[in-house]
Order: structure tokens, then sequence, then C-alpha cells
């Protein structure tokens, strides 16, 4: 009996490697772009990959129940709210693990002094419920975030984070 659940522990184990390795796709468009100021691509390449890793940090701090990881990526009220939410986790002694896997992001105004990127994503990934190390539920969620994001001394940073279930 032993012989049989090894190989279908290995097997559990390959697959959830395989599902932590994925990478995340990502399209970038900013085609329909308005604002009096140019996007010039390098901007356009660090404000998709800060948000993009704004969201590495999120999924940390929500599945880690820290408050502290959202500091680097996150300020104002987008700050106050993710912040709000981890607190939330912890008094209730559960966990959320977020994968995203794909992000469909639309950039949509860059304001004329250059201190805000408004974008739209399209964005589907997957989120589980943990209570105490136990998963309660598994969903594939898709939904639609407004972002605005603020430039700091050296990164953007997620300023607004709106999301609305699809």
């Amino acid at each position: 009996m032993r012989i049989r659940v090894i190989p279908v522990l290995c097997l559990c184990l390959a697959a959830g490697i395989r599902l932590a390795n994925a990478q995340t796709s990502v399209q970038v468009d900013a085609s329909k772009l308005e604002g009096p100021r140019v996007l010039a691509k390098q901007t356009e390449r660090a404000a998709v990959r800060d948000y993009l890793q704004a969201w590495k940090s999120l999924s940390a701090a929500m599945n880690q129940n820290r408050v502290d990881l959202l500091d680097q990526d996150f300020v104002g009220i987008a700050l106050d709210k993710l912040s709000a939410t981890v607190r939330d986790q912890q008094r209730l002694g559960i966990r959320t693990a977020y994968q995203d896997l794909s992000h469909d992001v639309h950039l949509v105004f860059y304001s004329p002094e250059g201190l805000s990127i408004q974008m739209l994503d399209n964005v589907e990934y997957n989120v589980q419920l943990i209570d105490h190390d136990k998963v309660l539920t598994t969903q594939r969620a898709h939904a639609r975030y407004v972002v605005v994001l603020t430039p700091s001394e050296v990164r953007w940073q997620v300023r607004i984070f709106q999301g609305d279930p699809q």
C-alpha cells in the first residue's frame, strides 16, 4: 500500500511545482492612451513591471498575513484597504492564496505632469481560502481592475486598486 501512495504523492508534488512555476500571461495595450503627455516605452515598461510586482506583493501579504509586504508597492487608498483586509484575515485566522494567471493591461491615461498612470486590467487568477492550513475552497476568478499608479523615488506604486468581479 505504501508503494501506491508514494507515486501519487510524487505526482501531486510535481503538479504543484508546475503550477507554482507557471508563467503569467501578460498583454499590454497602450494604443488608446489619452493625455497631453507622451508615454515613453521605458516608462511604460517600468510601470507595467512594477504593477505586476505589486500583484506578487499582494499575493505574499495575503498568504502570509503580513501587512508590511504591501508597503513597497502600494500607497494611499490601495494600501489602506489592502492592509485592512490582511488585518481582517489575521483576526479570523484565515489566509488567502492568489495566483494570477493572466493580465490584459490597457494603459488609458498619463497625467500631464507625469504623476499618475491609469490602467484597466482584465485579470484571471486562482484564489484559495485557507483556514489553519486547510484549503476551504479554490476558485478561478475573472475581474476588471481600475488601477492608478504614482511614481515614488525609485518605482511606480499602486495608489488606487479597485476590482470589479466578472
